[in-house]
């Protein structure tokens, strides 16, 4: 069964940095795209950022493009998400997704993916 955990999120003042962290137990996880979604309360998921399975591959979100960076280290089984000069719109529950046997990711979520539990972020004045 694969797992998925994040770690990472906190709270932090505007123009503050965080680091989140997707640990997954999966043998395959080179070829597994991934990706971070977020929900804030009273809205829809929203696609943050996504990765290949080599890493080289990424994508990102309008509202995350420029401050965010996706990253992986496929020896340590685990994705990062970098984001700097965090904002109050990015105060949300962020979690992590991996597809397995399937290197690329893209915008959107599947049913066959696997998701972590969530991590949150709170962005404040």
């Amino acid at each position: 069964q694969v797992q998925l955990v994040e770690s990472g999120g906190g709270l932090v003042q505007v123009g503050g940095s965080l680091r989140l962290s997707c640990t997954a137990s999966i043998p395959a996880f080179d070829k597994s795209g991934m990706a971070w979604f977020r929900q804030a309360p009273g809205k829809e998921r929203e696609f943050v950022s996504s990765i290949s399975g080599t890493g080289v591959g990424t994508l990102y979100g309008e509202s995350v493009r420029g401050r965010f960076t996706i990253s992986r280290d496929n020896a340590k089984n685990t994705m990062y998400l970098q984001m700097n000069n965090l904002k109050l719109e990015d105060t949300a529950l962020y979690y992590c997704a991996l597809r397995p046997d399937n290197g690329w990711y893209g915008y959107s979520a599947s049913g066959s993916d696997y998701w972590g539990q969530g991590t949150q972020v709170t962005v404040s004045s």
